[in-house]
């Protein structure tokens, strides 16, 4: 038997009618099957074809659709279903909600402070408007095998970039370096930080001026206010054109007030600006410089605008041997000039041990890594709840299979519940940072907010939310989706026995990170107190410092130390050319015997009075102390030990040394004072007598008084000889312990970020551990009825995570020894990374583990059996 043409049957099926449609295709198959025994096949097939073709023509219509189809997942209306059941899920699962939206707010939160952080870092600043055309005019060279670099320059090179260079420059300013100063006005006086400064440094720094001019430096005898000093002198009442005094002995003008500073700014200091030429006139050492065109006097620094045509390596080629030409004698250190551009100053503030850019910016790196990972931690947690519970979603999911959902609309449906998850965290973390960032800013010594007004955080932010969603919705979405609706409904469907892993590797992913971030956290704070616990060389406790600058702390020095004395309240005082947590003058020309002709020495140099041993309790090794009772002292000499080995000389005491020409007498020879970086070696340092090159005032306080007391005697005493300067004192060991600021606020904030990982880690422990009980309801009732202890099913439900962190520590300790190896290298006074700082990571971590099952694991084991097996 054969059957008719394929195309006919096609015609009929497609446009017949569909309520007469089988019933006339019967019919024509049974006169099909009659034309073949009557007339034959081909005039059959022939006359079926016809018959199909006559009844198309006056009753041709369309097949209409008779099967189901899905409407499009991402219309409006499919997209409100989703949200719908999305919302509904998130009420009906609130403790999987509660954990998953904390969890990704608590993530988001660290991520968005680390992101402003960054922000903060790399808009340094940006505040200036010619701040890609400003740079600091630098001097590198190489000086006994080692490569330095200063920002230090002599008086004459400024006038020399401005005659020789011009056309490359738009402005070249001459600056004295930011330090305190005395500003008064009537009865109000403060000390404030300011510069001496070339006339068109306001036009260069592009000040927002409040009132007056930025012209206003060109008169000799002005200055600049910033708008706190400003208020803080003046009130309400308008400053400009009033007279005021600069150090109780400059008569200044206020020719303008200028806006304050942004804080990410290096001009964040600098509260007033007075004019050079006033600075040049009125310290004779500095007039000296500039007009007898001293290029061996490396006391002040340089700026500069480059040209519009012009770039900052075309110039710093140009300018590179100005050094040499000027100082010829130097040409063994290979000295030479170049321009380190505004955008380098913050993040590329230093160099490594191989002279390549090092700075800041290694924790911009970091703590975007950081940052990153903690993100990521917040995903893993919703990734691993999502697909823990798919065995109670695989119902639901076959049933939307069954009723004609497709997996695209699956796929739509997880992904929207993982970005209305997101949203709900991203609105969480905004407040969160709302309510974190004074407590952040005051850590990091920021003073960051949210920039509610700036389009890039908010694209940022959402951008990163939908990703966030994307990446923490992908896993789920994908697995959840992929279910059998057959087998699920048949109640065949098992999770396999590898569905597990992926959830495994992930909590591995989450402990490798938070244990690496203990691990650094750890030592890093071991590195800040192994610095701080290095001995100093002198007592700092009961120490203070007090600025010498004005004229009358240089008059009345001697009677205002007999009679601060004679109070009590001060054991001992003297004077030094730099505070004893400071190092600012070094100096090479030193000759003595036995010297090899090719050392090219170089000494820190400090000048001090009779009485600083007694101050400041240094400890000798050898000789004596300076004394009044030999006046050859005053040629005289004491080194620190460093100093000793480093000219390789045995028995210095008596020995000669000559400076400038000049022979001193070593004295005596003292353990060493840290007076520099506490992660640096000491540096090899001179003491000379030298009354006339003081800038502090060292005090020693009574300690078996009263600090309160001692200190308002002591200002007492400083009012009645110094009546034009507030009373302003800096503890030495409060200076000293700025010297770790940077550390400690690195630690402090990678401990905070370790915590939070931590805790976002457990919280996704938590919850994976509820429903691990969960799942294993039954068996734990039928093992209890067999007589399983409840340490039997603690142990049972505990072993697989504890096993997870065992390999997280095992994958975190080589990762955590390489990067925080390389970060302790760059101290030369660091402390050793010992086994036992891994050892307590690990069991850490362990701990927080078995704290955060054991809640889930005895609850569960705590259960009646009965309750257990009848809940099955």
């Amino acid at each position: 038997m054969t059957n008719p043409p394929r195309w006919a049957n096609w015609l009929l099926e497609t446009f017949g009618h569909p309520d007469t449609r089988e019933e006339v295709q019967g019919d024509l198959l049974e006169l099909y099957d009659y034309w073949i025994e009557t007339i034959g096949e081909r005039k059959a097939r022939w006359r079926y074809s016809l018959s199909v073709l006559k009844l198309m023509r006056p009753l041709a219509t369309r097949k209409q659709a008779d099967d189901y189809s899905p409407p499009f997942f991402g219309s409006p209306s499919m997209i409100r279903n989703y949200l719908k059941i999305a919302l509904r899920n998130l009420v009906k699962n609130k403790a999987y909600s509660f954990i998953n939206i904390g969890g990704l707010a608590m993530g988001m939160t660290v991520a968005m402070l680390i992101g402003l952080w960054i922000y903060d870092e790399l808009s340094f600043d940006k505040y200036f408007q010619n701040y890609d055309r400003i740079a600091k005019v630098m001097q590198n060279g190489t000086f006994n095998g080692e490569v330095f670099h200063g920002e230090y320059n002599p008086a004459p090179m400024g006038q020399e970039l401005r005659t020789v260079y011009a056309d490359d420059f738009t402005h070249v300013i001459m600056s004295s370096w930011t330090r305190d100063h005395i500003l008064s006005y009537g009865d109000n006086k403060f000390t404030k930080t300011g510069n001496y400064l070339s006339a068109d440094a306001p036009d260069m720094l592009t000040l927002k001026m409040l009132s007056g001019t930025r012209s206003g430096l060109k008169d000799p005898s002005s200055i600049l206010l910033s708008e706190s000093v400003a208020q803080a002198l003046f009130g309400t009442s308008d400053p400009v054109g009033k007279l005021m005094k600069i150090d109780n002995k400059l008569d200044v003008k206020v020719t303008g007030v200028y806006e304050d500073f942004p804080y990410n700014t290096e001009f964040r200091d600098m509260k007033f600006m007075a004019p050079w030429d006033l600075y040049a006139s009125s310290e004779a050492w500095v007039k000296r410089a500039q007009d007898n065109v001293e290029w061996g006097n490396f006391s002040w620094q340089v700026l500069a605008q480059i040209a519009p045509n012009s770039s900052f390596e075309a110039v710093s080629d140009k300018i590179k041997n100005i050094r040499l030409k000027h100082n010829p004698e130097t040409a063994f250190i290979k000295p030479k000039v170049y321009l380190q551009p505004m955008s380098k100053w913050h993040l590329y503030s230093g160099w490594d041990k191989s002279g390549n850019l090092d700075g800041r910016i290694q924790y911009v790196w970091l703590f975007g890594i950081i940052g990153v990972f903690v993100l990521l931690l917040a995903c893993i947690n919703f990734m691993n709840l999502s697909t823990a519970r798919s065995e109670k979603r695989a119902k639901e999911v076959g049933i939307r299979k069954a009723v004609g959902s497709v997996r695209s609309q699956l796929i739509s449906q997880f992904f929207s519940e993982s970005l209305l998850v997101v949203a709900f965290a991203f609105v969480l973390s905004i407040v969160l940072a709302l309510l974190i960032l004074p407590l952040f800013n005051e850590v990091a010594d920021k003073q960051i907010g949210i920039l509610w007004t700036n389009p890039v955080f908010w694209l940022c932010g959402i951008g990163f939310s939908v990703l966030t969603g994307l990446i923490a919705g992908s896993y789920p979405a994908l697995y959840l989706s992929s279910f059998q609706a057959v087998k699920v409904l048949k109640g065949t469907f098992r999770v396999g026995r590898f569905a597990s892993i992926p959830r495994q590797v992930l909590v591995v992913v989450q402990f490798t990170v938070s244990v690496t971030l203990i691990i650094g956290t750890i030592i890093v704070f071991r590195q800040i107190e192994h610095a701080k616990s290095r001995p100093v060389g002198y007592e700092r406790s009961g120490l203070i410092t007090v600025s010498m600058n004005t004229p009358e702390l240089h008059q009345h020095y001697n009677t205002l130390r007999d009679e601060l004395i004679r109070t009590g309240a001060v054991v001992d005082m003297s004077t030094s050319s730099a505070p004893t947590t400071d190092l600012n003058s070094q100096n090479s020309g030193f000759d003595w015997v036995g010297k090899d002709p090719n050392f090219k020495d170089n000494f820190g140099t400090i000048a001090v009075t009779h009485d600083f041993g007694k101050t400041v309790g240094w400890q000798f090794v050898q000789g004596r102390d300076f004394s009044r009772q030999f006046p050859s002292d005053s040629s005289g000499m004491v080194l620190n030990e460093t100093a000793v080995r480093y000219m390789g000389v045995k028995d210095p005491v008596g020995k000669q040394i000559k400076w400038n020409g000049k022979p001193y007498r070593v004295v005596g020879v003292i353990k060493d004072m840290l007076m520099a970086s506490p992660f640096e070696p000491v540096f090899q340092t001179v003491y000379m007598l030298d009354y006339g090159w003081a800038s502090v005032i060292n005090i020693k306080l009574n300690l078996s008084r009263s600090t309160s007391e001692s200190l308002a005697k002591i200002e007492a005493v400083f009012r009645k000889f110094n009546p034009g300067s507030p009373f302003d004192y800096r503890f030495i060991d409060q200076q000293y312990a700025l010297k770790f600021a940077a550390e400690e606020r690195i630690g402090k904030l990678a401990s905070v970020f370790a915590i939070l990982a931590i805790f976002i880690s457990s919280l996704g422990l938590f919850g994976l551990a509820s429903f691990v009980a969960e799942q294993r309801t039954k068996e734990i009732g039928v093992r209890k009825v067999l007589g399983a202890s409840v340490l039997n099913v603690w142990s049972l439900l505990s072993k697989d995570f504890v096993l997870l962190v065992i390999i997280s520590f095992g994958i975190a300790t080589p990762i955590a020894y390489y990067f925080l190896h390389s970060w302790l290298q760059k101290y030369e006074y660091r402390t050793e990374m010992s086994w036992w700082i891994f050892a307590i990571s690990g069991l850490g971590a362990l701990a927080i583990t078995l704290l955060t099952v054991s809640y889930q694991s005895i609850k569960a084991a705590l259960i009646n059996p009965v309750k257990s097996l009848r809940s099955e």
